[in-house]
């Protein structure tokens, strides 16, 4: 762990004293007279722990404290206050001080407080790494759910794929009889009837591979905090031409309440698009003309979520 200290008073004499003190306890000792020099100090060399005086000129203690905590929150900072200064010292406890000590200052009352302050910075650090390593755990077991579930779903997903298959050859075969004859009686409406359904269903085969190579192939996913509904305005955004084209209103609603969450965008985006593709092509497929053709993209946020 490191063992630096940088010890802030504007008494020459009592950092001389000090810092023999701090030296006989394993650290290595850093000196500044007042808290400007002390804030260039802790720029240069980020000392874990920062003893200071309370009342110093051109910047006292407590304003040192605060600057401190805001540059780096992280550093532990222990005042020094005489005995007539216990209400600043009690003030810099609410600024988040580690611990105050009184002049003059004893060994054994100073080893104490470096010692606590040593105490959070190692609990801090195991916190830290714990949660890392939890971190860590838990996209292990959600990969290793998620390879599951793919397992899972192959029995399912091989059961649609004929039935998926077969309405595909259905209208290529229905097209190229339009095309057909078309050619046979020079005739350009069959002609372009025709070409349409087959173009149409070579697009189903080119969407239903690219689907499958997705399904079979497992990439890692890449978790970070994000606007769980960016993902539905990019794929609104991406498929609201292709709608408008074939004559269906894709609307949108969203929910205001969700809040930044740790997720993989571009996995929910692929989901997404996936997902608002084949709605657009089952409202297509409906034999009602009547109806006005819809497809809704929302977001919500479930009861007892976040």
């Amino acid at each position: 762990m490191d063992k630096t200290v940088l010890f802030v008073d504007d008494e020459k004499d009592i950092c001389d004293v000090l810092s023999i003190s701090l030296s006989d306890l394993g650290y290595k000792v850093y000196t500044a007279e007042n808290g400007q020099e002390a804030l260039r100090i802790i720029q240069e060399i980020n000392p874990p722990i920062v003893l200071t005086d309370i009342r110093m000129p051109v910047m006292d203690g407590i304003e040192l404290l605060r600057r401190i905590k805001l540059q780096n929150p992280e550093t532990e900072v222990i005042m020094v206050t005489g005995h007539g200064d216990m209400d600043l010292a009690i003030k810099s406890l609410k600024h988040e001080a580690t611990d105050f000590i009184v002049k003059p200052i004893k060994d054994e009352a100073l080893e104490v407080a470096l010692n606590r302050a040593l105490e959070r910075i190692s609990l801090r650090r195991k916190l830290r790494e714990y949660t890392e390593n939890l971190e860590e755990l838990v996209q292990e077991k959600s990969a290793k759910l998620v390879q599951a579930e793919r397992l899972a779903a192959v029995g399912e997903t091989i059961a649609g794929l004929s039935h998926a298959i077969k309405n595909i050859a259905g209208g290529l075969e229905g097209g190229t009889f339009v095309l057909e004859k078309g050619i046979e009686l020079d005739n350009k409406d069959y002609i372009s009837q025709g070409w349409e359904a087959v173009r149409f269903n070579f697009e189903k085969i080119k969407d239903l591979s690219v689907d499958l190579l997705n399904y079979a192939k497992f990439t890692d996913l890449n978790f970070i905090f994000s606007d769980p509904n960016e993902p539905a305005r990019e794929v609104a955004e991406l498929m609201k031409p292709r709608a408008e084209e074939l004559g269906i209103n894709l609307k949108m609603d969203l929910s205001s309440d969700l809040k930044t969450i740790r997720f993989d965008p571009n996995a929910i985006h692929h989901c997404l698009l996936n997902l608002v593709t084949n709605s657009i092509d089952a409202v297509l497929g409906e034999d009602s003309s009547d109806t006005p053709k819809e497809v809704l993209l929302e977001t919500t946020k479930p009861e007892g979520w976040g």
